[in-house]
């Protein structure tokens, strides 16, 4: 059971709020528990890098779409099994990923370098997301899975190490805000003199210009190429369901910080069986006379077979359930069953001798359907399954 605090609770808003609202509240608390307002104060600090973990996911509709339906469990796995990277994330990290927040007018004039992509580093422009599609057969999603793939992405350059430079002569300090990767004005006011602070228009923030670029990625620092990863995909996922695995995107221009990887499941369909929720469903055919007589078969499972017993007299419509056959929830004990529904197997052809002999039973009293008070109608029998 996590003991962290709920991220709407953190930034005081509703699970109804839009992302400007979620944007406008988080800036709220930043503000109000930022390190240079409150210098050497731990409380404050662990309270602003919460409400930056709670912002980055709220503010990322996937992240956000599976916090709304398995709280804090959803990223349990951590990053490999689609969790975030805020639990993590050092101050850097925060003002790197977040500098459009911390970086205009009104948080630049109260808080210095602190703000855009703080002065004097590198920072670049954060990678673009990118997307994936996993298919997975009714065991792997069963049992979870692990999954290594190629992915086409751009990639540090590793002629310039991200520098977009063509050596290390060929990067000077930014002449308009001398490398501090911002420009500061002042401005006379009915209220007095008011200070803001923006960023560089010349570097971008970064504090440094590029007199020669690099031949092999032409001065962006990165070149499309190949990663392999691995991806671990929990157990109960569902078709349609969306993984965020923080920082295995794109890589951002000269030295920014990757996207993420956004990986969509998709549900290879069983040859027998039938997904319904947490609950696999088998249609069992059976003859006529095993229905009177009773007997014993196999059925398909998940991940094999299981021996069941029809009772003699068993009707067509009658529902088994195998208890615990089914799939798990995601990040929980719960689990699914195994419906097996009963239909007894009419012939469409029969030979003379077969007639002769239904003919018989059909004169038989025995054979007049009398179905007794206390025998559920379908309606029930789903009812009572699903209720």
């Amino acid at each position: 059971m996590s003991n962290k605090r709920d991220y709407y609770e953190i930034l005081g808003v509703s699970k109804s709020a839009s992302q400007e609202e979620i944007k406008k509240a988080y800036r709220k608390v930043a503000m109000q528990f930022h390190p240079d307002r409150n210098p050497g104060d731990k409380a404050a600090e662990e309270k602003f890098k919460e409400a930056a973990e709670a912002y980055e996911v709220l503010n990322d509709s996937n992240k956000k779409a599976q916090y709304d339906r398995f709280g804090h469990n959803a990223f349990s796995q951590g990053r490999g099994g689609g969790g975030f990277s805020g639990g993590g994330m050092n101050m850097d990290d925060i003002f790197s990923q977040f500098g459009d927040i911390f970086g205009d007018e009104s948080f630049g004039s109260f808080f210095g370098n602190r703000g855009g992509k703080r002065g004097g580093q590198s920072g670049g422009t954060r990678g673009s997301n990118l997307r994936v599609k996993i298919k997975l057969n009714y065991e792997e999603i069963a049992k979870g899975a692990s999954k290594t793939i190629k992915i086409k992405k751009y990639v540090k350059c590793t002629t310039c190490s991200g520098s977009g430079a063509k050596d290390k002569n060929s990067v000077q300090t930014c002449g308009t805000c001398n490398g501090s990767g911002q420009v500061r004005r002042v401005q006379n006011t009915f209220l007095g003199q008011m200070q803001t602070v923006t960023t560089c228009p010349t570097c971008s923030g970064d504090g440094t210009t590029i007199t020669a670029k690099c031949n092999a990625c032409k001065g962006e620092g990165r070149i499309y190429g190949e990663e392999t990863v691995t991806i671990d995909i929990p157990a109960g996922v569902q078709e349609g369901m969306q993984l965020s695995i923080g920082g295995k995107g794109n890589i951002g221009e000269r030295g920014g910080s990757f996207g993420d990887l956004i990986v969509q499941i998709e549900e290879e369909q069983h040859p027998q069986l039938q997904r319904d929720g947490l609950n696999v469903v088998f249609d069992l055919y059976i003859s006529f006379p095993d229905a009177v007589f009773g007997t014993q078969l196999e059925v398909p499972t998940i991940d094999g077979k299981a021996k069941i017993k029809i009772p003699a007299g068993t009707q067509s419509g009658k529902i088994f359930r195998l208890k615990g056959k089914g799939f798990p929830q995601v990040n929980s004990y719960e689990k699914g069953d195994q419906l097996i529904h009963v239909n007894i197997w009419t012939p469409q052809h029969i030979n003379d001798e077969e007639k002769t002999m239904l003919e018989k039973m059909k004169a038989s009293d025995n054979f007049t359907p009398k179905p007794e008070k206390n025998e559920k109608s379908f309606f029930d029998k789903v009812r009572e399954m699903f209720g």
